[in-house]
């Protein structure tokens, strides 16, 4: 179980550096999560920052604990724009069949990051 554990922690690491690397390659993508109101570009480059930061602390062992609870933290705070996407009339990741497969998919991430935290 623990190498498991170990793979599906780098896996997820590396998901969360290929993410953040994704903000700045592809910020279109990611700008129709963000409410109207904040800024943007700003929030996406921020995000990104945050993402590529947690995933490498992933792969380092003395921050690995820090960074997996980063993660959890991070899934659960992105979890209302995506039940806010549903509901869109023109949802962010394209169609609302999308959008309410996407959603229970941050459940999913959300328990990754509990699992792979957790002692």
């Amino acid at each position: 179980m623990k190498i498991t554990k170990l793979i599906l922690t780098l896996l997820f690491g590396a998901f969360m550096v290929f993410g953040g690397v994704n903000h700045f390659l592809k910020p279109a993508m990611y700008l129709p999560f963000i409410p109207d109101f904040l800024p943007g570009e700003a929030i996406n480059y921020v995000s990104g920052i945050a993402e590529i930061i947690v995933g490498i602390g992933v792969f380092i062992p003395k921050f690995r604990s820090l960074s997996t609870l980063g993660i959890l933290i991070m899934m659960v705070a992105f979890l209302p724009l995506h039940v806010i996407d549903v509901f869109k009339e023109h949802p962010a990741v394209g169609s609302h069949q999308v959008a309410l497969i996407r959603l229970p998919l941050q459940f999913v991430l959300i328990f990754w990051a509990w699992f792979i935290h957790k002692k």
